[in-house]
C-alpha cells in the first residue's frame, strides 16, 4: 500500500501546490483526495478553516528511482546555470531599493468589505479612495452620516478597525487603513485642537488637572500632539480598554529666587 500524507492550505489549490513543492512532484502527477475544502469565515476573520488534502505517494520502484536520479541530475545542472546567471546579475540589483506598492487586490478587498458593512447600516452611500505608499484612504459620501460616524466617531473607528484587519490578513505587507466620512476627520481634528487649547489654559489658571473622558486612541493622540510643546502642561492617558480618559496636568512653577 502506497504511503499517504496530508497537506493544508488556504484552499485546495494552495494545499496541492504546497504538496508539490515539498514532495518535488509535478502537479500533473500529484494524486490526492480532498478531505476538506476549507471555509473563508465571516469577513475573512471568524470561522476560517483551511483546506486539507491527502496525497498518495508514488511507489519507489527501480524505474522510478532511475527517473528520480535523472531528474535530480537535471535539477542540479539547472541550479548551477541559474546560480551563474544570478552571480552576473546580482551586483546591479543590490544597488536598487524596491518599494512595494499597495496592490489593487488589497484596495478592492477593503472597498468591498467597507461597502458591505455600510449597506447593512444605511443606503445610498458611495466610496472613493486614495492610495499612499503604505496606506489606503477611503472616503464615504452620502447615506446617514450621523449613524455611520456614531457617538464620538465610535462606529467609524470600528469600521476602520475591521477593514484594516481584513485587508492585512490577505496582504504580505503592512497596510494602514483610514476612513473618512464627508470631511469628518478634519472637522474632528480642528475641534479637538481648540478643545485642547482651552482646557490647557484652564488647567494652568486653576492649577488643577483637567479630565477629558472616554476618548479613542486617535482622538487622544491629537490632544497629546497639540499640547506636546506646551511647557505649562503635560498630558497622560488613564484607564484600560478601547476608550480611555485623558488628563491634562499643570506643571508646577519654580518660585525659588535666583541667587545674586
Amino acid at each position: 500500500m502506497s504511503p499517504r500524507l496530508e497537506f493544508e492550505g488556504k484552499d485546495v489549490e494552495k494545499a496541492s501546490q504546497k504538496a508539490c513543492e515539498e514532495l518535488k512532484i509535478p502537479k500533473e502527477k500529484l494524486k490526492y483526495d480532498v478531505i476538506s475544502y476549507g471555509a473563508t469565515g465571516i469577513f475573512g476573520l471568524v470561522g476560517i478553516k483551511k483546506a486539507k488534502i491527502c496525497v498518495t505517494l508514488p511507489d519507489l520502484t527501480p524505474e522510478n528511482n532511475t527517473e528520480e536520479k535523472d531528474l535530480e541530475h537535471n535539477n542540479k545542472s539547472k541550479k548551477h546555470v541559474t546560480e551563474v546567471e544570478r552571480s552576473t546579475e546580482q551586483a546591479p540589483l543590490e544597488d536598487k531599493t524596491v518599494i512595494a506598492s499597495i496592490s489593487d487586490e488589497s484596495v478592492n478587498l477593503g472597498k468591498n468589505i467597507l461597502q458591505l458593512i455600510i449597506d447593512l447600516i444605511t443606503i445610498d452611500a458611495e466610496i472613493s479612495f486614495k492610495k499612499k505608499s503604505d496606506q489606503i484612504l477611503f472616503y464615504i459620501k452620502g447615506g446617514n452620516v450621523a449613524i455611520l460616524i456614531g457617538k464620538q466617531g465610535q462606529t467609524l473607528e470600528a469600521m476602520q478597525y475591521l477593514v484594516e484587519k481584513i485587508v492585512n490578513k490577505h496582504s504580505e505587507q503592512r497596510i494602514r487603513v483610514q476612513i473618512d466620512i464627508e470631511g469628518y476627520l478634519e472637522k474632528r481634528q480642528n475641534s479637538l485642537k481648540r478643545l485642547a487649547g482651552r482646557l490647557a489654559e484652564k488647567a494652568k489658571r486653576s492649577g488643577k488637572p483637567i479630565t477629558i473622558g472616554q476618548m479613542n486612541a486617535q482622538d487622544r493622540r491629537i490632544i497629546h500632539l497639540v499640547l506636546r510643546d506646551d511647557t505649562g502642561v503635560r498630558t497622560q492617558s488613564v484607564g484600560d480598554g478601547f476608550l480611555k480618559k485623558l488628563l491634562i496636568f499643570p506643571k508646577k512653577k519654580d518660585h525659588r529666587k535666583r541667587k545674586t
